[in-house]
């Protein structure tokens, strides 16, 4: 028994979605610090934070998954796999995040499955022909509910994780003035036991492991599930923008689940959940990209003080707690209003620097610092010039 887990584990790294998923996590990472060194001269976020964070910040969902799913007998096709890893792949190799939901991922593949049936197209894969598959309520209603599950895990993972990579931009305000906005680019891999039919990978693996179960044979796969998100901050701060998208789209995985639950007492309800369940996750994306498009920019240059567009890791602005999108107002008790007379009032004490600042409610907070010779010589701070 251990022996044949051990298999089954093995076995997740032959699929290429993994791989292909770690270098496109790594070339996430270079290419935001490339823009940041372009834009600010120093890298802001953690080069490797996209690389870190895909499968750690989902592997609870991932165990959990794996229980549930297997432990219910969520039985799918393996030809629904192979398609959803093609389609996983094409997405990494484009880059379109703003694609990357998981709904999007199962539906293409349901559609890539019939069309292949549908044309009687068939493709040599090596190990296995494809040939797609008819559509058939025994298997889409168990495709229904792990997406349904899937974009849950999307939507907690969006509003726990989604700021932590947004990356500032800078750009012209509608007054023509300097201004930033924060683009996060995130890719997640879930790896998920799921249940296959034992019949259809006996004859290419005759020593996987297999589970009996009544007269039919099933067996477990550990397949990589993937999905991205890609969003754009202007007009909201990320810290409350990226966990309102969060909360809308860990609802609608909820919503799809009930529908596809709905499946027991009429079949087509699946088809539908996937189908509703694309749409509302487009709605989503839709309607926060408008929103942000309108109004002004929440970081740019401020009457009452120094905008911050962000602080670097490990900094005395880090170790004082200031956080992007708010005001500094005073340096060691002088008004500031612009860069130059920001550094120029840290230098009345260099030894000490004593801060009042706007918070994002606009609430004034006090912070200060004793400066070493070793500390940044801007305490790590990038303003709105």
């Amino acid at each position: 028994m251990i022996m044949d887990a051990l298999l089954d584990i093995g076995r997740f790294f032959i699929n290429p979605v993994f791989y292909i998923a770690l270098l496109a996590a790594v070339l996430l990472g270079y290419f935001r610090v490339k823009k940041e060194r372009k834009m600010f001269r120093t890298r802001i976020i953690w080069g490797w934070r996209e690389f870190a964070g895909l499968v750690k910040d989902g592997l609870l969902f991932a165990l959990v998954f794996s229980v549930l799913f297997a432990g219910i007998g969520l039985v799918v096709p393996i030809e629904w796999l192979i398609a959803l890893s093609a389609v996983a792949i094409l997405l990494m190799v484009a880059g379109v995040y703003q694609l990357g939901s998981f709904i999007y991922l199962a539906l293409a593949a349901v559609f890539i499955g019939w069309l292949f049936r549908t044309n009687e197209w068939n493709v040599d894969l090596g190990i296995i022909s494809y040939s797609g598959y008819a559509v058939n309520w025994d298997w889409l209603v168990p495709v229904a509910l792990i997406s349904g599950a899937m974009v849950v895990a999307e939507g907690l993972l969006i509003r726990k994780h989604g700021a932590e990579a947004a990356s500032p931009r800078l750009e012209t305000s509608s007054r023509g003035l300097a201004a930033a906005a924060y683009t996060a680019k995130r890719l997640w891999l879930l790896p998920v036991l799921l249940v296959v039919p034992g019949d259809l990978i006996e004859s290419y693996a005759p020593y996987w492991p297999q589970l009996p179960i009544g007269q039919s044979m099933f067996s477990f796969i550990l397949f990589p599930m993937v999905f991205g998100f890609q969003s754009r901050a202007r007009k909201t701060m990320p810290i409350y923008l990226y966990p309102a998208i969060g909360n809308l789209v860990w609802k609608l995985g909820a919503a799809i689940i009930l529908l596809s639950l709905g499946a027991v007492l009429w079949e087509p309800l699946a088809f539908i959940a996937l189908i509703a369940g694309a749409a509302a996750r487009l709605a989503i994306t839709v309607n926060f990209e408008l929103k942000e498009r309108q109004g002004n920019n929440a970081v740019a240059p401020q009457a009452l003080g120094v905008m911050i567009i962000d602080v670097l890791p490990d900094s005395p602005a880090h170790k004082m707690g200031l956080m992007r999108g708010e005001v500094i107002r005073k340096v060691n008790g002088l008004s500031v209003s612009n860069e130059m007379e920001l550094y120029e009032a840290i230098q009345v004490n260099a030894a000490h620097c004593r801060l009042e600042v706007l918070d994002h409610s606009r609430e004034v907070r006090l912070r200060q610092h004793v400066i070493f010779r070793h500390d940044h010589h801007r305490l790590g701070l990038i303003v709105v010039k």
